[in-house]
């Protein structure tokens, strides 16, 4: 009898690939902003592919989606290049690189028409900066911010005079007319932006000039764009400083405090839990501050964000605003820095900086009159500090926003050298400074043409 032999299949198991699953862990490991790099990228191709189509949504979700894929990007990539993440990489990138791409055509009108809506007819950069004002305010030590107010203003004041003074005397040095280096070239540096500065200074010039005011505004937008971008250079290389000499430096505290006062800098971490309620607190905050600032604007006619800042001052000195509305205000704020700072800088450079105006004006003389007025200016922040009890780095880096573009210089320069704590300061410097300079230089021209 024959034995009939079973054959057994071989048993084929399929054992998971390791080294596939290590590469997507190691993958999700790499952020883009918020987002691991996997995600990002099939958010932001769904992003490019609706915008090349032309079917972006022309409202605020649109343009969120423009800026926060090309800030995320940019500073994430500029935080990333060696030595240049040390020199302001991550804001040069974010505001450089959409200002190029528009430039040369390479962004559609659908994305420009989308960032639009948000950056300038919904005006996100007021709110960012209000709330960033409110809960740096709100969120800091009393003592520290009142000190830290009045005595911004010597520097800010000695600052400007002498900037003025080396800046036109520079300028005749190398060729420029006394007048055209003064008015043309010296003045927008320290203008305070160009919403704030630049628009009103052309305005100014306009009535006094007959020139119309589009010519001036493009004559005078250069200067500001490039002392922007060498403040900001300068705030790297401050904040470089101040790691190897640590004597200099507060580590963002502006004033200098002894072993036994209790100065919390608006960055300094808490064990509170987020709470997503206070943080909705803050933006009520945030709005009511801004438009009281509006409101006291029409009624005083000194500008708005500057009142906004002193009655943010005030209610803190007198610290009526309860503890959990602080504490939902600088919440906020940690929120909306931590998340919106490159992408509205991404949003700035695609329609606000006019790199053919800068292009056109360029000459080396015209850089030595900016430099030497950026330099000068924080130069005299640096020395005067030693006077004022305020750490020399703190104070010539808040010096240094004197020659940023109004509220988008402040964050660029701040967050390039980690101090965004220091923002009110900052705002004091430029609001205010901006405004005395618009004013006082349209009168000065109004005077002697």
């Amino acid at each position: 009898m024959e034995k009939k032999i079973e054959k057994t299949q071989p048993t084929i198991t399929v054992k998971p690939n390791i080294g596939s699953k290590k590469l997507i862990e190691k993958w999700m490991d790499v952020k883009v902003g918020s987002v691991p790099l996997p995600v990002y990228v099939v958010m932001s191709a769904v992003i490019i592919a609706t915008g090349l189509l032309q079917q972006l949504p022309v409202n605020m979700l649109g343009g969120f989606a423009v800026i926060l894929t090309l800030g995320w990007l940019l500073g994430t990539i500029g935080a990333n290049i060696p030595f240049v993440k040390n020199f302001g990489g991550p804001a040069i990138l974010s505001l450089l690189v959409p200002s190029i791409l528009v430039f040369f055509n390479l962004i559609n009108q659908n994305i420009l028409d989308s960032a639009d809506i948000l950056m300038k007819q919904a005006n996100f950069l007021y709110f960012y900066i209000a709330c960033l004002v409110c809960g740096s305010i709100l969120g800091m030590n009393r003592k520290m911010l009142v000190q830290g107010l009045m005595r911004m203003i010597i520097p800010m004041t000695v600052g400007m005079l002498c900037a003025m003074g080396v800046g036109t005397l520079v300028g005749v040095l190398v060729g420029f007319d006394w007048q055209h280096a003064l008015f043309f070239i010296v003045t927008p540096v320290l203008a305070g932006g160009i919403g704030e500065g630049i628009l009103p200074l052309s305005l100014g010039y306009s009535a006094i000039t007959g020139i119309g005011s589009e010519q001036l505004v493009a004559q005078l937008i250069p200067a500001t764009i490039i002392g922007n971008f060498f403040a900001i250079m300068c705030s790297a290389l401050l904040s470089r400083l101040g790691e190897k000499r640590p004597h200099l430096s507060g580590q963002g505290q502006l004033i200098k405090m002894k072993g036994g006062d209790d100065m919390a800098d608006a960055l300094k971490e808490d064990n509170s839990p987020i709470d997503v309620k206070l943080m909705g607190a803050g933006v009520l905050t945030a709005c009511t501050l801004f438009i009281a600032g509006g409101l006291l604007e029409h009624l005083t006619g000194f500008p708005g964000p500057v009142l906004m800042i002193v009655l943010a001052s005030f209610l803190k000195y007198l610290n009526i605003v309860p503890k959990e509305t602080q504490r939902g205000s600088k919440q906020l704020y940690k929120f909306i820095s931590g998340n919106f700072t490159f992408p509205l800088m991404a949003g700035l450079g695609l329609l606000y900086i006019p790199l053919k105006d800068v292009i056109g004006t360029l000459s080396w003389q015209y850089f030595v009159v900016v430099i030497s007025v950026v330099f000068t200016i924080i130069a005299t922040g640096f020395v005067v500090s030693r006077f004022m009890n305020m750490n020399p780095v703190e104070a010539a880096i808040v010096s240094a926003c004197q020659s940023g573009m109004g509220g988008t210089g402040d964050v660029a320069i701040l967050s390039t050298a980690n101090r965004m704590n220091l923002m009110p300061f900052a705002q004091v410097a430029t609001r205010l400074g901006g405004a005395i300079t618009v004013i006082s230089m349209t009168a000065i021209l109004r005077m002697i043409f």
